[in-house]
């Protein structure tokens, strides 16, 4: 079990390495021997976890993955605002998260399957919202489809505008301003009135997540900046 746990911080340090290199200089830039330096691990135990740097790289893109065991709600499209969130709160906290995402919008990184990261979120965001219909939550006219895969465009818009702007320290704040506009226009009136849209969701639902799987969140913790 010490062996195993000395892995799994191995490789999640590898991984908070690369998140800082690929972020300070771009996929294309960054090497293998910087990785190694910044980790302060050997390149045998580097090459133990990952096979090249596309593959440490796709380690970083799936920190940014949909955590998906969030705390149930009978509101669906809770849930739905809760993924967004959530997602939010960890773009502030987590430099695994920002690198991820950054790495998927990255013009520069041809090579990796930058899909794979707004394909999963597309997928769970009409997986919720498929629920949610069926529960009666939605307008009769949406599609969940195209629903789904404008909010997760959009909220890659909103965070990237939020880190130029001020290194997303109001992102919280700007995704619960396009979760009030977006809402409207898919939720029944009634559902539309009871959900929970304030900025600070993000962190209160994290936080009752973290607690009631802590083996499943301690890869998603967020690390509190300096």
């Amino acid at each position: 079990m010490a062996r195993q746990d000395r892995a799994i911080r191995t490789r999640r340090s590898i991984l908070e390495a690369a998140a800082r290199v690929f972020g300070e200089r771009g996929y294309a830039s960054a090497t293998v021997e910087e990785i190694l330096n910044r980790a302060g691990v050997t390149r045998g135990a580097l090459y133990f976890h990952f096979s090249s740097k596309e593959e440490v790289a796709l380690g970083v893109l799936e920190a940014q993955m949909p955590t998906d065991r969030l705390p149930e709600r009978s509101s669906k499209l809770q849930k739905l605002v809760d993924h967004g969130m959530v997602m939010a709160y960890r773009l502030q906290h987590d430099p695994l998260v920002q690198a991820g995402v950054s790495l998927a919008l990255d013009q520069g990184a041809r090579e990796l399957d930058r899909n794979s990261a707004f394909r999963a979120w597309s997928d769970q965001l009409e997986q919720i919202l498929t629920e949610a219909r069926g529960q009666g939550e939605l307008l009769p006219h949406i599609d969940v489809t195209d629903t789904a895969e404008l909010l997760t465009g959009a909220f890659s818009g909103v965070q990237a505008m939020s880190q130029a702007r001020c290194n997303r320290a109001d992102l919280g704040h700007r995704v619960s301003v396009l979760l009030r506009h977006v809402l409207p226009s898919i939720s029944t009136p009634a559902m539309l009135a009871a959900l929970d849209l304030s900025p600070e969701r993000g962190e209160r639902v994290f936080e009752e997540y973290r607690e009631s799987s802590p083996a499943t969140a301690t890869a998603a913790t967020p690390v509190t900046r300096s």
